[in-house]
């Protein structure tokens, strides 16, 4: 039955992370933190697909959770690779979220929501997209401190030098975008440490 939660978890988490960065953050050029918001800044600029920056993000990583903790790699190596894949598969329907005529507010707003869930859900059954995230999660194991804590500070450092350096997006908006991707990975991360204690 593990197998199967952590199976379902991935599918769904990467579902919403696909939902979340295609039709609320592209659409106005937003930006999350973490590998993600390292995929979209490159994207913006170049046009490069986001999930596969993401797998080229999260090589160095992944190489570091192989001898600090085998477990967090082959947990997470799925997570990494279904998730960026659905982001790229689903980007086409980012047109759609150009017809949803929401403010760029809500769009961030919205955007943290999904991402941050999709994240919470992964995060929940010990996966994860690998990359900034997969290493929140171990200096968080390190730390005995909740994940989603190191994943917002690692979000906040690359939102800001993506507004600031590359002008792309609103400082104001992402870091709403990072809040609600914290909060959420917090929330439906921490439910996890309830059930199993």
């Amino acid at each position: 039955m593990p197998f199967v939660h952590k199976t379902i978890s991935i599918i769904i988490g990467s579902l919403l992370l696909g939902i979340g960065v295609n039709v609320f953050l592209v659409p106005y050029e937003l930006l999350d933190g973490g590998t993600i918001g390292v995929g979209l800044i490159v994207h913006y600029l170049t046009g490069i697909k986001i999930g596969f920056v993401v797998i080229m993000m999260s090589i160095p990583i992944f190489l570091i959770a192989w001898f600090y903790n085998r477990s967090y790699f082959y947990n997470s190596l799925h997570g990494m690779m279904f998730s960026s894949f659905m982001i790229d598969v689903l980007y086409p329907i980012h047109t759609f979220g150009n017809d949803l005529y929401f403010s760029p507010f809500t769009n961030a707003l919205l955007g943290g929501i999904f991402v941050g869930s999709g994240i919470g859900t992964m995060l929940r059954y010990d996966t994860s997209i690998g990359g900034t995230d997969l290493f929140g999660q171990m200096v968080a194991k390190h730390l005995k401190v909740n994940p989603g804590i190191i994943i917002f500070i690692i979000d906040f450092f690359i939102i800001s030098i993506g507004s600031i350096v590359f002008s792309i997006g609103s400082l104001l908006l992402c870091l709403m975008t990072v809040i609600c991707v914290g909060f959420m990975t917090s929330l439906i991360s921490r439910k996890n440490r309830q059930v199993n204690h």
